[in-house]
């Protein structure tokens, strides 16, 4: 059995020089996935040099411009992360981003270590982040689909938001991703992939929710976590479900994803013991809460 704070980041915690949060490959203690939390006061600028990975940069609340590479992004972020989803830039590995903010806001930084360079830096519209309404009843969630496969072009990179009204579980069945395999037909039947959950809960300092990872007698991990604002849970193997918001507190994570895999994609299996909880969700209605920020999108 493993201790929950290896893996649970408190808020200020992990902080580092310009970042409220500094997740690195080498600080994880794995190989790809990384996540920086920025916050820049009306006037500030903060340049980001990438090196070995590439990176969204993607508003939290605020706006901001972001220049690479010759061009300059006019980012128009949102007020807070539960009134909409949100433009972004993707930043190319080995290059630098001056990023600059005339209101101020906080910018979420996540990144892929990786050995290809071929992406350019471009900008990714808030009108094309396909907005998912996942499972029913309980289980009810809004899926902000920004950086996947199918979604927005990368080299290792997938990054999506999840929010989830107050009294539902997310993340739910629990799920694993931290293997290779394929059915007897050579299908893919699960990615390798290490996984950031980054959470903000409505509600002020009282807001809180809870996050559960459990492993394997093979590979043993063992976390439940209470998380507030600024928190994160690092996914390095293992099974992950539930995220619950407590009645009252809106939740809302930021997933960051990268893994070895020669294919970029999000392949999931589900716990046996907890998958069936999916065969419920077609005689329930979806939370009559979502989607989030309906007013504002429309």
């Amino acid at each position: 059995m493993t201790s929950s704070h290896k893996y649970h980041l408190p808020s200020g915690t992990s902080a580092d020089g310009p970042y409220e949060l500094l997740v690195t490959p080498e600080s994880a203690g794995w190989g790809y996935s990384g996540l920086r939390i920025l916050t820049l006061k009306p006037g500030e600028a903060h340049t980001l040099s990438t090196g070995e990975n590439e990176f969204l940069v993607l508003p939290l609340t605020g706006s901001c411009t972001v220049t690479t590479d010759g061009t300059a992004f006019e980012l128009v972020g949102r007020t807070s992360v539960f009134a909409s989803a949100t433009d972004f830039a993707y930043v190319s590995r080995g290059s630098e981003a001056l990023i600059s903010s005339a209101a101020g806001g906080t910018f979420a930084l996540p990144s892929a270590r990786t050995e290809q360079g071929g992406q350019p830096a471009r900008y990714g519209r808030k009108e094309d982040v396909p907005v998912e309404l996942r499972g029913a009843g309980a289980c009810s969630r809004q899926v902000n689909n920004y950086c996947l496969p199918g979604t927005f072009e990368a080299e290792q990179l997938l990054v999506c938001e999840v929010l989830t009204p107050g009294g539902n579980w997310s993340s739910y069945p629990p799920h694993k991703h931290d293997e290779t395999c394929a059915d007897a037909d050579g299908k893919p039947l699960e990615s390798e992939l290490e996984e950031i959950y980054y959470f903000q809960v409505a509600g002020g300092e009282n807001g809180f929710g809870y996050q559960r990872v459990y492993g394997t007698e093979e590979r043993p991990i063992d976390v439940l976590a209470e998380v507030r604002s600024g928190d994160a849970v690092l996914i390095p193997h293992g099974w992950h479900g539930p995220s619950i918001a407590a009645p009252g507190h809106d939740l809302y994570y930021l997933n960051v994803m990268a893994g070895p895999g020669p294919d970029r994609a999000w392949l999931i299996c589900d716990d046996p013991a907890h998958g069936w909880v999916r065969d419920t969700w077609s005689a329930q209605d979806i939370d009559d809460r979502l989607p989030f920020g309906a007013e504002e999108n429309h």
